[in-house]
């Protein structure tokens, strides 16, 4: 099994990469990147292995991704989205699209519907994540910045 996780991190680390110098990101930011896109295929393969479902394990993915993609984002003092589409991109369910369409295009739409509504929910859950991250993010930025603006405010009375 340890052997496929290796695997599946340094895949996702290439798409990534790739992607990245496509996304005309450069230097030590393009490293970053492609870190973020093995972090969340290493956390997805690793929790459907342990027997999670995939869509969970897509959201937990998508957490951890954004959540290296911000801390990223302040280090580097990129916009968060740079780091984020990267990770996001070996976690596509493309596969299930293709499938999708495949279904309808060979006229069974029982099927089609049965797997686009299962490719639709794993997107949905990747978005969550980042939504979810995003949020919680600025919301405590928010706080913080507030909380200083006060102390600030206190210190010239």
């Amino acid at each position: 099994m340890s052997d496929y996780l290796i695997v599946a991190a340094i895949s996702a680390y290439l798409a990534t990469l790739g992607f990245a110098i496509l996304f005309n990101i450069r230097g030590a930011k393009l490293w970053a990147a492609a870190a973020g896109g093995s972090i969340g295929g290493f956390a997805y393969v690793f929790l459907v292995k342990q027997g999670m479902g995939a869509v969970m394990a897509l959201f937990l993915a998508a957490v951890l991704f954004s959540l290296y993609s911000e801390i990223c984002a302040r280090y580097y003092r990129t916009p968060v989205t740079t780091f984020v589409i990267c990770a996001l991109l070996p976690l596509v369910p493309g596969g299930g699209m293709y499938e999708t369409m495949v279904e309808v295009l060979q006229g069974d739409i029982d099927q089609a519907l049965k797997i686009g509504l299962d490719t639709l929910s794993k997107a949905g859950a990747l978005a969550l994540g980042i939504v979810v991250v995003s949020t919680l993010t600025r919301l405590y930025f928010g706080l913080k910045e507030k909380h200083h603006r006060r102390i600030k405010a206190h210190e010239k009375c």
